[in-house]
This record gives structure tokens, sequence and C-alpha cells, in this order.
């Protein structure tokens, strides 16, 4: 089952990013390096989820 998420920033505490996953095959917290225009740089963004 494929669910809506959305990657918010570590910095700025925006919602920058949003993606599906499978919930069923990946039960961890998703956790990248992406680019966040409001700091313009590379930061870390954390899994949330969105409402649907």
């Amino acid at each position: 089952m494929k669910i809506k998420i959305g990657m918010k920033c570590e910095e700025c505490a925006e919602i920058n990013y949003s993606t599906f996953k499978n919930s069923k095959t990946h039960t961890e917290k998703l956790e990248l390096k992406k680019f966040c225009p409001r700091d313009n740089k590379h930061t870390s963004h954390k899994e949330i989820k969105l409402k649907s």
C-alpha cells in the first residue's frame, strides 16, 4: 500500500518535498539530504505524514 509522505527540513521546519512510499516494505521513517530552497543549501529532511 503506497502512502503519500512529505519531507520536512530539519533547519527551517518547512515541507519542501512530497513523495510516495510503500508502508508495508519500508516501516522505518525516511531521512534524506535534500536541497532546501529557503536555506539555499543541502539539509537533512525527515518524513512526516500528509493530510490526504
